[in-house]
């Protein structure tokens, strides 16, 4: 585990009202991309306009047809699922040591990994509303549309994503929330977020002086000055804490594919993936029903050998 890893763990321990904040970062390494980077989304063009355009209310409001190829091409990824730093968010604020998520993130994965107080700045694809009678769709609704522009099927009215475009306001209720988590935090963990977009880079500052700030990003932002600590690596490479080959075999991940020294974040459900442990869901699963078990994992602790004596 690195000493940046050790250090926020640290912190993380001393602190009464520990605050996420994230951006599009978190969710890259789930196979969704960020923005501003080299390859970056708004890098690119999209029927010759530029991607900023495209997102902007007015632009939804004049050329809807081409706003909804554009947003079902590269704002929709129904099979992103969350990563390792996903849960090892859900994990804290299981353990009672993270008090909420403020993410700029759209996709829902906050969610999925099983945080419960997460607020969206900027909205979700898993919404949409009807802009005639309020009538609110999940996302399989839009997936399963023919139309390019999807209809209310109450009213027919126009469908919008409930996700906040340039030139609208964020959520009043989600945004006084934030101000309210970010007032009342000691500690305040950035990751995965340039702090160029206003106004939620500004939430920051609320927190100031009686927080300490943690920054998690590749590359520099405007606050790096101004944070107690600042840890140039991928998100999930920042929360890791070390687990031991026989924990990960109990919770049926086979053989960790990791090095001395290196860490894993109980928390998900993949297997195979060597770092991941499943969730609790998976594990009262496999406790409840021994066939679900992987091979050679049927038992626990020492009762693994009269259990599979029994089987035999």
């Amino acid at each position: 585990i690195s000493a940046e890893a050790q250090k926020l763990s640290q912190m993380l321990s001393e602190a009464t009202h520990a605050v996420f904040f994230g951006g599009a970062g978190v969710s890259c390494e789930s196979g969704i991309p960020d923005f501003r980077s080299a390859d970056g989304l708004y890098h690119g063009e999209f029927e010759g306009m530029r991607p900023e355009q495209i997102l902007h209310a007015s632009y939804f409001s004049e050329h809807t047809e081409s706003f909804y190829r554009f947003y079902r091409t590269a704002m929709l990824h129904p099979d992103a699922r969350p990563n390792p730093a996903h849960f090892a968010l859900a994990r804290w604020e299981r353990e009672g040591r993270l008090s909420a998520v403020i993410t700029q993130n759209i996709d829902g994965l906050h969610q999925m990994a099983g945080s419960r107080r997460v607020l969206e700045l900027h909205g979700s694809v898993h919404r949409n509303r009807c802009l005639s009678c309020g009538a609110v769709r999940d996302l399989s609704f839009l997936l399963r549309c023919d139309e390019t522009v999807p209809h209310c099927p109450l009213c027919g009215g126009r469908m919008k994503p409930d996700v906040v475009l340039y030139g609208e306001a964020l959520p009043a209720a989600v945004f006084r929330a934030a101000e309210e988590e970010m007032s009342q935090a000691d500690l305040v963990i950035v990751a995965g977020t340039s702090l160029t977009v206003q106004p939620a880079a500004s939430l920051l500052t609320l927190s100031r002086p009686r927080s300490r700030w943690v920054l998690i990003n590749l590359s520099e932002t405007p606050a790096d000055r101004y944070a107690d600590l600042v840890i140039r690596r991928q998100v999930k490479q920042s929360m890791l804490r070390p687990v031991t080959q026989k924990t990960a075999s109990r919770f049926g991940c086979g053989k960790p594919s990791f090095r001395r020294g290196q860490g894993v974040i109980p928390g998900a459900w993949k297997r195979g993936c060597g770092y991941l442990l499943p969730d609790p869901v998976q594990r009262r699963r496999q406790n409840r029903f021994p066939q679900h078990r992987p091979p050679g994992n049927r038992g626990r602790g020492k009762g693994q050998e009269k259990y599979s004596q029994k089987q035999s």
